[in-house]
């Protein structure tokens, strides 16, 4: 049998909200818990100036224990959509 345990997932935002819009929408999954998340702005600069602005939001996500897996789960990708 294979489990998935867990995943962590790396997102570009273009702003603070957009940020804590995406951390709360995933909160509130209920397929998995939110182990841990953080968001943190980030630049791109060239020449010494900012040419491009940015939030990278890190979910990690849990769905079943390590030890006592109780539930298979399977995650499709797609373009435009999580799962």
């Amino acid at each position: 049998m294979r489990y998935l345990i867990e995943v962590t997932e790396n997102y570009r935002v273009d702003n603070e909200a957009e940020a804590k819009t995406l951390i709360e929408e995933a909160k509130a999954g209920n397929n998995y818990i939110v182990k841990k998340y953080s968001s943190q702005y980030k630049e791109r600069k060239q020449k010494g100036e900012v040419v491009d602005a940015w939030y990278k939001v890190v979910l990690v996500k849990s769905f079943t224990s390590e030890k006592e897996p109780d539930a298979q789960i399977e995650i499709e990708y797609k373009e435009g959509s999580a799962f």
